[in-house]
C-alpha cells in the first residue's frame, strides 16, 4: 500500500532531518540515555526495604494511614510478583518523561496565557499531539534515535506532554484579576507578577497537569515496550507474544499498582487549600494587598 502526497511529505520530512542532522540527533540520544541509565541506575540502587520505608512515610504525610498501608500492600505485592526491577525501570522512564515534558510545557503554557496568537498555535498542536495515535510517534522516533529506552522517553514525552501546556495555561489565565490589579498597584513588574502572584495561584490548576502527564506516560509503557522500552511494558508484551495470561495479567497489575500510587500522591500536591489567603504578597517589597485601617 503506498501513502498518499501526505503520508510522502511526513516521510520526507523524517528522511531529511536523519540525513542532514544525524550526528546532533546521535549525540542527544547519548545524553538522553545516559540520563534515563543514570536515573535508573540510582533508583536500582536503593534496597527495597529502604524504598519501600520512604513511599510509606511519604504517603503517610501526603494522604494519612490508609493510602500509606495501601502503599505499603502494592509494593509488597509487585515484590512478591517479581516484577521490582522492572518496576524501577518503568518508573526510571516515566520519572524522565515527565521532567522533560515539565521543562518544555510548563513555559509553553505560561507563553500561551499571556499571548492570544501563540495559544490559538498551541491549541492546534496539542490537540494533533493528542488525537494522534501513540503508535506512529514509534515510527519517527525509532528512524531518529533507533531503538531502545531513548525513542521510548521521546515518543512519551511527545504524548504525554499536551496535559501539563493546557493546564498551566489554563491556571495562569484564572488567577483572579484584582489580584494583579493589587500586585500592579504596588509595583510589581510583570516577571514578578508571574512568579510571586500568578504561578502560586495556578499551583493547583499545574500539578493537576502534572499529574495527568504522569498517568499518559504510564499509558505509554506498552506501547513504548514495542521499541526496546523495557520495564512492565516489556513483561505485558511478552505475555500478549505468548498468549500467557498469568504473565500478562501481573505485569498489568504492576502497572496498575503504579498508576495508583503516583496518581493520589501527585494528586495531593494539587488539592487547594480550604483556607481563603488573606494577604496576597506583591513583589520582594515587603507589603501585601491587606486593607490597611
Amino acid at each position: 500500500m503506498n501513502s498518499s502526497v501526505i503520508g510522502k511529505f511526513a516521510e520526507d520530512a523524517v528522511n531529511f532531518l536523519f540525513q542532514h542532522f544525524r550526528g546532533g540527533f546521535d549525540a542527544f540520544s547519548a545524553a538522553l540515555g545516559a540520563v534515563v541509565k543514570l536515573l535508573e541506575d540510582g533508583l536500582a540502587a536503593v534496597p527495597f526495604v529502604a524504598m519501600l520505608i520512604i513511599l510509606v512515610a511519604f504517603a503517610l504525610w501526603r494522604r494519612g494511614v490508609v493510602f500509606s498501608v495501601f502503599v505499603g500492600l502494592a509494593l509488597l505485592t509487585i515484590n512478591y510478583m517479581g516484577l521490582w526491577a522492572q518496576t524501577v525501570s518503568t518508573l526510571a522512564l516515566v520519572i524522565a518523561a515527565t521532567f522533560f515534558s515539565l521543562v518544555i510545557g510548563v513555559p509553553l503554557g505560561i507563553w500561551g496565557a499571556r499571548n492570544k496568537r501563540v495559544e490559538m498555535v498551541l491549541r492546534s498542536l496539542l490537540d494533533f499531539m493528542q488525537t494522534m495515535p501513540a503508535f506512529v510517534y514509534l515510527i519517527p522516533a525509532v528512524i531518529l534515535f533507533g531503538l531502545g529506552r531513548v525513542p521510548a522517553v521521546i515518543a512519551t514525552i511527545v504524548f504525554s506532554m499536551p496535559p501539563v501546556v493546557r493546564l498551566t495555561t489554563l491556571g495562569i489565565r484564572q488567577v483572579r484579576e484584582e489580584l494583579l490589579e493589587a500586585g500592579r498597584a504596588f509595583g510589581s513588574t510583570d516577571s514578578q507578577l508571574l512568579w510571586k502572584i500568578q504561578l502560586p495561584n495556578a499551583l493547583p490548576s499545574i500539578m493537576a497537569g502534572v499529574n495527568q502527564t504522569i498517568m499518559m506516560a504510564l499509558s505509554m509503557v506498552v506501547v513504548a515496550s514495542m521499541i526496546g522500552a523495557g520495564g512492565l511494558g516489556e513483561y505485558v508484551l511478552s505475555g500478549i507474544q505468548r498468549l500467557d495470561i498469568g504473565i500478562g495479567f501481573e505485569g498489568g497489575l504492576g502497572v496498575v499498582l503504579l498508576a495508583i500510587v503516583l496518581d493520589r500522591l501527585t494528586e495531593s500536591f494539587g488539592v487547594k487549600s480550604k483556607k481563603a489567603r488573606p494577604v496576597v504578597r506583591a513583589a520582594k517589597t515587603g507589603t501585601s494587598t491587606a486593607p490597611r485601617t
